[in-house]
């Protein structure tokens, strides 16, 4: 939803850093070009002028003009102040000391509230609550069934007396849930409410109704953030007639300019609480206006991306992982199909890319990956046999030939994956192994598995002229010059500073370097 205004800040801000200090012109330019991104993105203009003005005012400061490198405090500065807009810190619900807490759901029809409160029941499962969805939405068609099937998807239960469609009363509803939701000792009641095409009278009175029902403990004014400067219009109109403690932003995954977000805070001085950012139930986050202004500013938001790794991978099956590359089991396969998958939970991978530093300035490549490429991955692994999976090496021609068929694709594709597969088997082996770094975990079992190895004793050959051999020993080497450490070598290699520790300083029997000594007076007998 920002790529615009976080392009054009992008921009502003690369044409500062190749100047070492600010000039009062420097400042008023990257002022108008900040105005200019702001008010493209859709954002309202009052709101645009205090935060040009206290821009400005910062940049003229001493903490630009005395510091090291203006450009990366010019970037703090409006950093800051779009937190500030945006919120500043993070809000959470205030959950009532004696349940259940009531969150009421208000907002214009198609903002999209009962697939929100499916989310947000989602969310609230997740935090540990038993929540409870309440059917008060009885104007629209078919919007109780549509909440009675998102709640079944989120795994939330309903309470929807009355059928809807112009039927019942939505007071009565709401003021029956919460003695339902202490009966089956529900901690949250969501509250589901009617919205309209535009803000009316009789809207504004229901919802009224509602709210001195049941006092509610939250109030959330959801806002479809694809509206523009009209969500500050609609947001204040709710907020004179009902009133709201939270704003929740949807579909920020549209490709609106997101004026609404750095407008609605800041007019109606209510903080954004959630954020939804796709059609999915789980396409829902607590609003961090620290993470969002990092977004903007192309600086990425790695602590959602950790926040959604915790939640997508399994513990045990991570700490199953681990355990078997720390005791050097070779990677198979299955597990590289299963660390996919794990991947693949996460969401889209351009969203997850999205989210790394920098990552604004390849937006049109990460577009082009195509999420169903790791789908047809998948679908050549599972057409596999489970010994084909386990060693990849038995598969031939005729075996890549029957997977091929089997997952649909063409035989190179198999062969592509097989080979990318070895190359990675190889990198975890190196990793498993230390990569060769003193005081590794693979470096020190390898030098334990050695010394075991050695204490063994050796073995006997089958060769009489070998076991004669190893009889007698070593052949032992040259004394070396006096002043001279003894290297260990045959003579005339003492100059190469011996053998790697870990050899013992000796070849092995029958594997003896000749004397460059000999070799040489060879050389010259045979020139005569």
């Amino acid at each position: 939803m920002f790529e615009t205004l976080s392009d054009r800040l992008t921009t502003v801000f690369s044409s500062l850093r190749s100047k070492g200090r600010l000039s009062e012109a420097d400042i008023n330019a990257t002022a108008r070009e900040i105005r200019v991104a702001l008010l493209e993105a859709d954002v309202a203009l009052p709101v645009v002028k205090d935060f040009i003005a206290r821009v400005k005012e910062r940049a003229r400061g001493a903490e630009v003009s005395q510091a090291l490198n203006p450009a990366q405090q010019v970037v703090k500065i409006v950093n800051e102040e779009l937190i500030e807009i945006l919120g500043g810190e993070t809000r959470r619900i205030r959950f009532a000391k004696n349940p259940p807490t009531v969150i009421m759901l208000a907002g214009l029809q198609g903002s999209g509230k009962t697939t929100l409160a499916g989310k947000l029941a989602r969310w609230l499962k997740q935090e540990g609550h038993t929540p409870l969805l309440v059917a008060a939405d009885l104007q629209r068609p078919n919007a109780v069934q549509q909440l009675q099937v998102v709640g079944e998807r989120a795994g939330a239960a309903v309470f929807a007396p009355e059928p809807g469609n112009g039927v019942g009363d939505p007071v009565d509803v709401a003021r029956r849930s919460l003695d339902h939701a202490r009966h089956a000792q529900h901690d949250v009641v969501v509250i589901d409410t009617a919205g309209r095409l535009g803000v009316d009278a009789e809207m504004m009175r229901q919802a009224a109704d509602i709210r001195d029902a049941v006092r509610p403990h939250e109030i959330l004014f959801v806002v479809d953030a694809m509206i523009g400067q009209d969500a500050v219009t609609t947001a204040q109109a709710f907020l004179d007639g009902v009133g709201f403690d939270g704003v929740v932003l949807t579909k920020l995954d549209g490709d609106a300019r997101g004026g609404a977000a750095l407008s609605v805070r800041h007019v109606t001085g209510r903080p954004i609480m959630f954020a939804s950012t796709g059609e999915k139930l789980e396409d829902f986050n607590v609003f961090h206006p620290d993470r969002m202004a990092g977004r903007i500013l192309d600086m990425g938001d790695i602590l959602t991306l950790i926040e959604q790794a915790e939640q997508a991978f399994d513990a045990a099956q991570a700490e199953r992982m681990t355990t078997k590359f720390a005791s050097g089991e070779d990677f198979t396969l299955e597990d590289f199909l299963e660390q996919m998958m794990m991947i693949r939970k996460l969401g889209p991978i351009g969203n997850l890319l999205g989210m790394m530093p920098g990552m604004g300035q390849v937006r049109d490549q990460i577009k082009q990956i195509d999420d169903r490429d790791l789908d047809r991955v998948a679908a050549i692994i599972r057409s596999m046999t489970p010994e084909e999976r386990r060693n990849p090496k038995i598969i031939n021609g005729s075996r890549r030939a029957r997977i091929a068929r089997g997952s649909g694709v063409t035989v190179g594709e198999v062969s592509s994956l097989v080979t990318r597969f070895f190359e990675a088997q190889k990198m975890v082996r190196q990793m498993a192994g230390g990569l060769g770094i003193p005081g590794m975990p693979g470096r020190r079992k390898a030098a334990k598995a050695a010394k075991a190895k050695n204490k063994k004793g050796k073995q006997r050959s089958g060769d009489p002229r070998k076991r004669a051999a190893a009889a007698r020993g070593p052949k032992q080497p040259a004394a070396a010059p006096d002043g001279a450490a003894p290297t260990g070598l045959p003579p005339g290699l003492g100059g190469l500073g011996g053998l790697p520790p870990g050899l013992g300083g000796q070849l092995p029997p029958g594997f003896q370097m000749p004397d460059l000594g000999d070799l040489q007076g060879r050389k010259n007998k045979k020139k005569k």
